[in-house]
């Protein structure tokens, strides 16, 4: 196996392939979204059907299996595999064509749902299916696995919205399935296959009949009622066989028209039972989505995210979301307004605003990665997140199945499309102890008899994978059994399409992630969410891939560098995985694959609050960083920007001699190189006074608050620092500054220099102690400043009281402001305003307190989603610029572009920065903004 295994990169590279075998890589596809890790041996990235012909040959010649992979958002293993994985989603993932007439459109498997349905939304038409990860699956992913989505209900499952496949054979054949004119089902090529399978069937007809097509969400196995002699419909059912007997190279997909409105109908109960019990009644009313959500779900959700993140829900401890579609608003509000009054639940909202609608579902879409960590607050895992039953018998089985997970003393909350009869759930398996794997197996065998017994399915949308398909005996006869490995024969006799999957099926308690034996690290960070254990920390990580998609349409940051080079190293995942590997032992810190991994993270902190699973990437970097070069030569940016505020303070000096040597011939991009700093960047000129040595307190009868005048602000925007003065005295505060020079330590925690942060932080928590046992708040000026001393001393200074206090008494200027009694805001009618958020302010401190404010001036506001691609010391780095620009170009630049007169709002001084840099235009602090004397 090793002299094989040895050949096949080269063999690979032989035939002109994209591979990749690097540990970076392997690290990166060993885990999908679910439980398990399986290192391939190489993954290729075909480029079109020529290349997955040319992969089929060399596993061929070399015996190595293959499987399939889109955007890797698999919860059941059926995207890992110990040879060669072929990521679909890198190079084939085109929309090839959108067909008004016919409704149909034709796509590569690596197309993305969303894209498709940006194609086909011109013509006022969709994809059905919408599985909750839609913004980022792929349409290859949804035929392997038969995805359904929240909206099964009105349009069917994948399945029944496939209209052609193109694939390939094992073998190398061309298979080609479809429809005639007369709605018939046709297939051509590979005779001797569909010989083979005709010949199967023959032989379990009974079966076939007698087991299949039970109810909706039956999607366990392969669907052999769709192989019967009189409908050989051999396209719906490859549908759900999870790459096990083809490679699907292209799919016709057929396409609905969508409706024009949408109202949603929210319904409380008692508990998730009562909401599974109503959701029968419910679905008789027609919607075209029924959701269930437990109040276990939506606490998750408070305590991550706040109670803002919430909106008003009716009384109860589980809710039923209801949706009716139509293009009459009057009859389709009745319709909701129908149900809502028929007192099938005990209390009810009709929800008609569309922003609403979109905030319930945003929280519904977030629903497994919410659910990554369960109601006693340890980490929760896949592995029985799909079962589904018989819609009638959907209260019953979940009063089984809580009672089943409360004796083995675990704990979930559940979810799902509970008008199917689909329950979705996470569980916290006690994979952390030496038993935890026969837990998890005597569990789930008793979970997989549960379901049996109430005639459902192992899976109602997810597949079978590794996670369930030796369970399957508990649902299907030895007959039937039989019919699954004769039918994966006829396709693939010499098994190498994602083997251990549905036929053969590897046991599900072997190769299980989270399950190791992790070695005790000495951490710089404390990591308090996660018990100062980083290994739990990166596996928060459940795969789900958010972090791939495009999240501006719902404010987000997460994640700028996946977006601007749509690689999946660039992705939180990705880094995710590889620092898996870390936590392990099998990289060390030091590793090239680790550091190319982290190279383009923006330390932006986006996937702090946008990943559903809270995963914080920048502070896993810090550590790296810190454990990396601990001891050791730093490069070279480490020591000029890591501490800027030291040479800031030096040049603060002497300002007018820092400023005229750096613009001197050959000594400006001299020092530009020593600092590893790109020549394509200005250099900030030192002000002429820093604010320091500026300010004069007043005596007066106002109220006191200290002013945290970062060294970004006092020694390059004194000016914003003047307006917070001025700005702060008109809202009946005096301002005054710490005694002493303090600093957050910002850049020597984004350098992973954390000895020397943890000291500097110190020292600065106690220059604010006595200021903050008063209960005089703090009031910072730049975004990433306030959110170390808000977030970050936590992480540095665990247990330190001071610490905490401080933290405590942190506010951003809309912060205080809001919390002041009897200030307005000046009115700003007629002002266009751009705001750009900084990145740590969305992820730690929220921006919505600014928000409400800039909308209490009267001006016209266009926040922009997103990074603005500087982040403080990355974007000047040597070898970041190209990425910085691209970042910039995602939302910042399009933005300034469309707005040329609007007013530029950023609080971060590298927003600010990339703005001047990037366009030539001015910015504006919220102080600047609110000051009243710059209109004066």
């Amino acid at each position: 196996m090793v002299e094989v295994s040895s050949a096949v990169v080269p063999a690979l590279e032989r035939a002109g392939l994209e591979v990749r075998a690097d540990a970076g890589t392997r690290a990166m596809y060993a885990s999908d979204a679910s439980l398990y890790r399986i290192p391939p041996l190489a993954v290729v990235r075909p480029r079109d059907a020529d290349d997955v012909a040319a992969t089929l040959a060399v596993a061929r010649e070399t015996g190595v299996p293959v499987t399939s992979r889109g955007a890797g958002t698999s919860v059941a293993g059926n995207a890992v595999g110990r040879g060669i994985v072929l990521d679909f989603s890198r190079h084939m993932g085109r929309v090839l064509s959108v067909d008004p007439e016919s409704r149909t459109a034709v796509v590569e498997p690596g197309a993305v749902h969303a894209v498709l349905q940006r194609a086909a939304a011109p013509h006022g038409i969709r994809f059905g299916p919408d599985p909750s990860t839609h913004p980022r699956c792929t349409i290859g992913g949804m035929i392997g696995n038969n995805a359904c989505g929240s909206r099964s209900l009105a349009y069917g499952r994948t399945s029944d919205n496939v209209a052609g496949l193109e694939l390939l054979t094992a073998a190398g054949h061309s298979l080609s399935t479809g429809y005639d004119e007369g709605g018939m089902p046709c297939a051509a090529g590979a005779d001797d296959v569909l010989a083979g399978v005709r010949a199967v069937m023959s032989r379990h007809l009974s079966t076939a009949r007698t087991e299949f097509d039970r109810f909706g969400r039956q999607v366990s196995g392969y669907a052999a009622h769709h192989l019967l002699p009189e409908r050989f419909d051999l396209t719906q059912a490859l549908v759900g066989s999870e790459g096990t007997l083809g490679v699907i190279t292209r799919a016709t997909v057929k396409l609905v028209v969508d409706a024009s409105v949408r109202v949603v109908v929210v319904l409380g109960f008692a508990d998730i039972v009562a909401a599974g019990r109503a959701a029968p009644s419910v679905v008789a009313h027609g919607p075209t989505s029924c959701e269930g959500l437990d109040s276990r779900l939506i606490d998750v959700l408070r305590v991550r995210r706040g109670p803002d993140a919430i909106p008003p829900l009716p009384r109860g401890r589980a809710w039923l979301f209801v949706e009716f579609a139509g293009d009459d608003l009057g009859e389709v509000t009745e319709r909701a307004r129908r149900l809502a009054a028929e007192g099938i639940a005990d209390d009810s909202v009709v929800v008609e605003d569309p922003i609403v609608q979109a905030r319930l579902w945003r929280i519904r879409e977030d629903g497994a990665g919410l659910a990554g960590r369960a109601p006693s607050g340890k980490p929760a895992w896949p592995g029985w997140e799909d079962a589904a039953v018989p819609p009638a018998r959907l209260g019953e089985y979940l009063a089984a199945f809580d009672e089943l997970v409360g004796s083995y003393g675990m704990t979930s909350a559940p979810f799902g499309h509970f008008g199917d009869g689909c329950m979705h759930v996470r569980l916290d398996l006690p994979l952390d102890r030496p038993d935890g794997t026969r837990i998890m197996r005597d569990f789930l065998t008793e979970s997989a008899r549960l379901v049996g017994g109430f005639g459902g399915s192992l899976s109602g949308e997810h597949g079978d994978g590794r996670a369930r398909s030796e369970l399957l005996p508990h649902m299907y006869s030895a007959d039937a059994l039989a019919m699954f490995g004769g039918i994966k024969h006829a396709f693939d006799p010499d098994n190498l399409l994602n083997p251990g999957v549905l036929v053969d099926p590897d046991p599900f308690d072997a190769d299980v992630r989270p399950a190791a034996h992790f070695p005790v690290l000495d951490l710089a960070m404390a990591y308090p969410h996660d018990h100062g254990n980083l290994a739990q920390a990166v596996h928060r990580c459940t795969g789900v891939g958010k972090c791939r998609a495009d999240n501006s349409a719902a404010g987000g940051v997460m994640c700028p560098s996946y977006l601007a080079t749509r690689e999946e190293q660039d992705s939180t995942r990705g880094r995710a995985r590889v620092l898996q590997d870390v936590v392990r032992g099998d990289l060390p810190w030091s590793h090239p694959s680790v550091h190319d991994a982290m190279d383009l993270c923006l330390s932006c902190k986006g996937c702090a609050s946008d990943c559903p699973t809270g995963i914080d990437m920048a502070t896993y970097k810090s550590e790296v960083l810190h454990q990396t070069y601990r001891g050791r030569v730093r490069p070279r940016s480490h020591y000029s920007l890591g501490r800027l505020p030291l040479w800031a303070r030096l040049g603060g000096r002497v300002p007018a001699v820092a400023n005229r040597m750096l613009t001197l011939p050959f000594v400006g991009p001299a020092a530009l190189w020593l600092a590893g700093v790109d020549r394509r960047r200005s250099i900030p000129a030192f002000a002429r006074r820093p604010f320091r040595r500026t300010f004069t307190p007043a005596t007066s009868d106002l109220k006191p608050v200290v002013l945290f005048a970062d060294s970004f602000t006092d020694a390059f925007s004194p000016e914003v620092a003047e307006a917070m003065v001025r700005v702060l005295r008109d809202a009946g505060y005096e301002p005054r500054l710490p005694s002493g020079s303090v600093c957050c330590g910002l850049t020597l925690i984004t350098t992973g220099q954390l000895d020397s942060a943890r000291s500097i932080l110190r020292r600065t928590v106690s220059a604010l102690a006595a200021d903050a046992r008063e209960g005089v708040p703090i009031v910072g000026i730049e975004p990433s400043c306030t959110a170390v001393l808000r977030s970050d001393v936590h992480e540095l200074l665990p247990g330190d009281e001071d610490a905490a206090l401080v933290a405590s008494q942190v506010r951003t200027l809309a912060e205080l402001l809001a919390e002041t009694p009897g200030w307005t805001a000046p009115d700003l009618t007629g002002t266009t305003v751009i705001a750009q958020p900084h990145c740590h302010h969305h992820a730690v401190l929220g921006w919505k307190t600014d928000a409400d404010l800039i909308a209490g001036t009267g001006a016209e506001v266009r926040t922009l989603a997103g990074c603005c691609g500087l982040a403080g010391n990355f974007g000047v780095e040597i070898g970041h610029y190209d990425v910085s620009l691209a970042v910039a170009g995602q939302n910042l630049l399009p933005a300034l572009d469309a707005g040329p007169d609007a007013v530029v709002l950023a609080d971060g001084f590298s927003c600010r920065t990339q703005v001047a840099d990037l366009r030539d235009r001015p910015s504006l602090h919220l102080a600047q903004l609110l000051d009243r004397s710059r209109r004066d």
